[in-house]
């Protein structure tokens, strides 16, 4: 065995992540497994990128703009996602939802306006919106673990 692949890996990688805190992690990617069955995978996928781009999560931005790759989400609409509502890309569902998701992530702030769900709503049946939200919620724990903790970008 070479030093290389006898290395622990970095506390405040990933790799790192998953081997200090194996529960923990098997309880977010369960979290995050739980929406699958519940919206469209670049649905969803457009949604993290954009949370994790407002959290400053450079990890989770990367992950996930790799992963909408791979799902064949339309390239325009990955590069464009930042400025969503002035691109001229997305659909009302898309643009609903991202709009969804920039209220959470911005509860801090104050709380999301009382008109967001209903907005929402219109658009979504009540089983997305719950499935929306708890991609939101999933998402944005990575964020604070990964961005916290400086997880370096995947290669």
């Amino acid at each position: 065995m070479t030093t290389l692949e006898s290395a622990p890996a970095a506390p405040f990688s990933y790799a790192g992540f998953q081997s200090l805190a194996p529960a923990a992690t098997r309880a977010l990617l369960a979290l995050g497994q739980s929406v699958d069955a519940g919206l469209d995978k670049g649905l969803v996928e457009l949604v993290k990128i954009r949370v994790s781009q407002i959290n400053g999560c450079a990890f989770c931005t990367a992950y996930h703009i790799a992963l909408a790759r791979r799902l064949g989400v339309d390239a325009g609409k990955i590069d464009l996602v930042t400025v969503w509502r002035d691109a001229g890309l997305f659909t009302p569902r898309e643009k609903a939802a991202l709009a969804w998701a920039e209220q959470l992530a911005a509860m801090a702030g104050g709380p999301v306006p009382e008109d967001a769900l209903a907005r929402l709503s219109a658009i979504f049946t009540p089983d997305e919106v719950v499935h929306l939200t708890v991609a939101i919620a999933a998402i944005n724990a990575w964020n604070r673990i990964a961005g916290g903790l400086r997880f370096p970008p995947p290669a």
